[in-house]
């Protein structure tokens, strides 16, 4: 490896940029030979402290600085935290992408909807399919996960051959997809693994993660005792609890509707891949007013209490064809994503002031959900089959990447290396270990735009979401004399009635600053706006303990 990071012809590099130290935005490159192979390219959710903004990538910046030497982009599977940078990021890459089938359908229905101008082509690999990329032979061996054809990647190379599980568990009835290749899992231990890069979200979490049967028969056991309409809350990508509920709803008599764009998006995904196909016939949701509500099942996006999903839009009653009332129930088929407690709970008490019954995993004895990720039990049967030299840890906090090194030394693994987003990892030649760090960081959409978190924009944001806003106005004459009264408009600042004597208070200070000028600063709209603006700040800092932000906009009429 030369120091710009070019890797040798006896080298195997590994760089997670995204998703290791935090769940979610997987971007994961592999060098060897002169050039880099990235696998997965994700996305996470906003988060409070970003005001305004819904989605979060890893930074590209290194290999964009690199793109000559960007082989090409494989998807392990079609989760957000997977693919959901690729439209936003692709036209920089402009590099060949390698999915599945309904990785692949799902894509290009993502470039559709967002109207990308030439839009790339996606070569197509059939499950267990082999393909070349530059210097590396790769190979997919399928798993299971809680979405159809999640694959682990078998990265060959001289230096030596890397297994990067991507999302998995072992879910011995998986009812939609196929089941996971332990065959070939250890096949190809025997040929010699020198690395697996793994998945650790439930490396705390002791057992097995259960099988999706087992949410399918929890969830019919709850649905046909309820009366009144039903909407269960789901990931729209998990296929398999999609066509559970479905099932469900047809053994209770009930009629089902997609409620939320992503949910049709995947239902289309994934018939045009060849799943779903002797599903019940859906209603549109204007038309489940004409049923009784005891008939009614809703499929809805919005378990994570995401604001624009549609159960949120319900849970506020202003959806436009949906509506709940007392005597009806939602049922969360979901796990918490952690982060997103605060907006979860808040749509729990939303819907339970309405007279909603809520069930989740929290407050049933039944099955509700089961995870797609691999607990301890199912970790350490992988490193049964695949044993090899070294354990990767990825795809979790830095409490789960630990735990999982541990474990992977206890099944006897020599080497454990716990990592972070920027560690450039050598896997070969010689001791793997730690190399160097190179610079990461985060883009954000911000409405049509992508910036860097140290934007100024958004820490002006910031710190209008944390400690207000205000602006003054006020009328002049030519002469620079007040016609009028000053007025003060302030956002996330000065919201409660006895607020209002601060509001006079402020109003009255710019009337003294004003007041002070002299008749040639008076008649200076830049000398008569900062006047405005610092007696307003001085007074909003003194009285609320805010160091907010301030604008004056003094008006001269000719």
């Amino acid at each position: 490896m030369t120091e710009d990071f070019t890797p040798g012809a006896d080298e195997l590099l590994f760089l997670p940029l995204g998703g290791t130290g935090e769940i979610g935005m997987n971007l994961n490159l592999y060098g060897h030979a002169g050039k880099w192979l990235m696998v997965d390219l994700g996305v996470t959710f906003g988060e409070e402290s970003l005001p305004g903004i819904d989605v979060v990538m890893a930074d590209p910046q290194f290999i964009l600085d690199r793109r000559d030497q960007l082989a090409g982009l494989v998807l392990t599977h079609a989760h957000e935290d997977h693919i959901g940078a690729v439209p936003y990021l692709w036209p920089e890459l402009r590099c060949p992408i390698y999915a599945t089938p309904f990785t692949a359908a799902l894509l290009r229905r993502k470039f559709a909807d967002d109207d990308m101008e030439d839009p790339p082509e996606i070569t197509v690999v059939p499950m267990s399919g082999s393909f070349t990329v530059g210097p590396f032979e790769i190979e997919l061996v399928t798993l299971t996960h809680s979405i159809p054809e999640p694959n682990a990647v078998v990265l060959r190379t001289p230096p030596g051959t890397v297994l990067h599980t991507g999302d998995w568990k072992l879910d011995p009835d998986p009812l939609v997809g196929d089941d996971y290749d332990a065959q070939r899992l250890r096949e190809i231990a025997q040929e010699g693994v020198l690395a697996m890069v793994c998945d650790s979200t439930n490396a705390l979490v002791e057992g097995e993660s259960g099988s999706e049967l087992d949410a399918r028969e929890g969830l019919e056991s709850l649905i046909a005792e309820l009366k009144g309409r039903v909407a269960v809350a789901c990931f729209a990508s998990n296929v398999a609890r999609l066509e559970s509920i479905m099932r469900v709803a047809e053994a209770c008599g009930r009629r089902v509707a997609l409620v939320g764009r992503s949910m049709h998006r995947i239902v289309a995904s994934a018939r045009e891949a060849g799943y779903l196909q002797d599903i019940p016939v859906l209603i549109d949701p204007e038309d489940i007013g004409y049923l009784p509500r005891e008939e009614v099942l809703l499929l809805c996006t919005g378990s994570q209490g995401e604001t624009r999903a549609a159960l949120w839009r319900i849970a506020q009653n202003n959806h436009r064809d949906i509506a709940l009332e007392p005597g009806d129930a939602v049922v969360f088929s979901s796990r918490v994503i952690p982060g997103n407690e605060k907006s979860i709970f808040a749509l729990y008490n939303a819907l339970i002031a309405a007279g909603v019954t809520v069930y989740g995993d929290d407050t049933s004895d039944l099955t509700l959900h089961v995870s797609g990720h691999p607990c301890r039990g199912e970790l350490a049967q992988m490193y049964q089959w695949v044993r090899p030299k070294v354990s990767i840890p990825v795809h979790g906090e830095r409490r789960h990447l630990a735990a999982h090194a541990e474990l992977a030394r206890r099944c006897q693994v020599p080497e454990a290396i716990v990592s972070g987003n920027g560690d450039l990892i050598r896997l070969a030649p010689g001791k793997a270990e730690i190399v160097a760090t190179v610079e990461t960081g985060r883009l954000l959409v911000d409405g049509d735009i992508l910036r860097r978190s140290d934007s100024p924009a958004l820490q002006q944001r910031r710190r209008v979401a944390y400690s207000g806003s205000a602006v003054v106005t006020a009328v002049f004459d030519r002469d620079g004399e007040p016609r009028g009264a000053p007025r003060l408009l302030a956002s996330n600042l000065l919201e409660e009635e006895e607020d209002e004597d601060i509001a006079e208070a402020v109003l009255a200070a710019v009337q003294v600053a004003l007041g002070r000028l002299g008749r040639q600063a008076r008649r200076d709209p830049k000398a008569v706006g900062e006047a405005m603006r610092l007696a307003a700040r001085r007074t909003i800092t003194r009285l609320t303990g805010r160091r907010a932000i301030v604008e004056a906009q003094p008006i001269f009429l000719d």
